[in-house]
Parts: C-alpha cells; structure tokens; sequence
C-alpha cells in the first residue's frame, strides 16, 4: 500500500478517492445544510462502516484536515492548498514514524514542513 500512496500525487481528491475506494470504508465530507458544524465543513472523515452508517461511539480512523483549528496551528493550514492528513496508525507505527513515545513531549522546531510526517499537534 505505500507503494501505492508515494505513487499518487499529493491532491486531497486522489487521496480522498483511494480511501474511500477501500473495502467498507464510509467517506464523510461535512458542508451546509447537512447539520454539521461550520468547523468541519470542508474536512474529510474516514470511518470503517461496511454499513453505511456513522459509528456512534467511535473516531475516524483518518480525516483529511484543511484549517487550522483553535490552538491547532502548527502546520499552518491556512495557505492555499495545504491540507493535513491523520491517520491512526498505531502505537509501533507512531513511534516508528515519529521517533517518538505517544503523548512524549516533543519540542518544536517551527512551522512544520510540508510533505513530512509528524505527531498529531494537538494530542499527538
């Protein structure tokens, strides 16, 4: 699979589009009129649901962010066309990825780069 992702381009619709191509994976795209809050419109969230129906009582396991959120601004999503996606990967993952233990203070070293993997900014 991650030959897969390095081989398509970095646009949000490709990536949206390949998720959601997954076996029972449910694509949600909050936007007006759909009773969602104004904060999401725009994301993308990702469920496992071969249903079809929203999970009550669980997260997306991916989102595709597009806006910084009160006191999420790290990564500087307010520049056109940048976007940030979030995937739980997993403890082994994350420390794999990031160097880092879960919830380990990380000190930052600026505006973090574009095409880079990195700690959840708000709760890591």
């Amino acid at each position: 699979m991650n030959a897969t992702l390095e081989r398509m381009s970095s646009g949000m619709e490709e990536i949206i589009e390949f998720v959601g191509a997954l076996d029972g994976v449910l694509v949600l795209r909050p936007g007006p009129g759909d009773g969602t809050p104004e904060l999401a419109w725009g994301d993308t969230f990702f469920y496992y649901s071969p249903d079809g129906t929203v999970p009550a009582a669980t997260q997306p396991f991916a989102t595709i962010v597009t806006k910084d959120y009160p006191d999420d601004d790290g990564c500087r999503l307010d520049r056109p066309g940048a976007f940030r996606v979030n995937v739980a990967a997993g403890k082994d993952a994350y420390i794999r990825w990031t160097g880092h233990a879960p919830r380990e203070a990380v000190p930052a070293d600026g505006p973090v780069q574009d095409d880079t993997v990195i700690a959840h900014p708000a709760y890591g």
